[in-house]
């Protein structure tokens, strides 16, 4: 496993590059191990400065990737290094062409009916030979039920995409009776799959920039996350790095 490296009081998974993990990610489901994958933005780092419960759970991730540049950035701050975005948008398909090529099944969980339903028949159309044991949307009720009918699925692998905090919560709260080995908090991963968000231009992804071409197709919502949101995420990373020095 990575050595976890501190950016204020959240630990984080260091790799250089997205082959790096994702070698290092098959290896652990080759061996079998239970392991929880979550992603750290900066809206990541600043809905765990107020909820303690929710630094909690990353903190006890097996695998905290960093998503984004203002992570970057702010992990500069602390003296870390990070090499590649591993943003989950981009490591899960190179995950599960090596789920393809080794027969692991798939779960998705999470978006609304129409929209995991689409994602699954485009995952199935890229991957032929992938086998999505189920699919079921984020809006439920009764969860224990899902938990049952996603261990009756006999899943290998679980994507879930709720969003923050919700997906990372439901992980960790059901962690014990989940029986698929790798779980995936997976933010919008099934919507961009599903074509109903549209991903920014490769130009964009490379400059670290897709926070932009997001906050163009969507300014109300975005604006404040983007822009307060960022200035917020510098200020407690600033703040907590002067706190240790003291």
């Amino acid at each position: 496993m990575a050595k976890k490296q501190c950016i204020g009081n959240i630990y984080m998974s260091v790799f250089t590059s997205k082959q790096e993990f994702i070698e290092t990610l098959a290896g652990k489901a080759g061996e079998k191990e239970k392991l929880n994958l979550y992603f750290l933005n900066d809206h990541g780092f600043n809905i765990a400065q107020k909820d303690t419960d929710y630094r909690g759970i990353l903190n006890r991730a097996d695998y905290l990737l960093n998503d984004g540049i203002g992570i970057k950035l702010g992990a500069r701050i602390w003296g870390v290094r990070v090499g590649e975005n591993l943003n989950g948008t981009d490591l899960i398909p190179l995950f599960l062409r090596k789920c393809e090529d080794e027969g692991w099944s798939v779960y998705l969980l999470g978006s609304t009916e129409d929209i995991v339903s689409e994602a699954a028949r485009r995952i199935k159309e890229k991957y032929h030979r992938l086998k999505i044991a189920g699919y079921h949307h984020g809006f439920f009720r009764a969860e224990q039920e899902i938990v049952r009918e996603i261990n009756r699925s006999e899943a290998d692998v679980l994507i879930v995409g709720m969003g923050m905090p919700l997906q990372e919560k439901f992980i960790d709260r059901r962690d014990h009776e989940l029986t698929p080995r790798i779980r995936i908090a997976a933010g919008g991963y099934i919507d961009f799959v599903s074509g109903k968000k549209p991903r920014a231009p490769k130009a964009m992804r490379k400059l670290n920039l897709e926070w932009l071409f997001r906050m163009v197709l969507e300014p109300r919502r975005m604006w404040r996350r983007n822009v307060i949101g960022h200035l917020q995420f510098f200020i407690k990373v600033i703040q907590l790095k002067t706190k240790k020095r003291l």
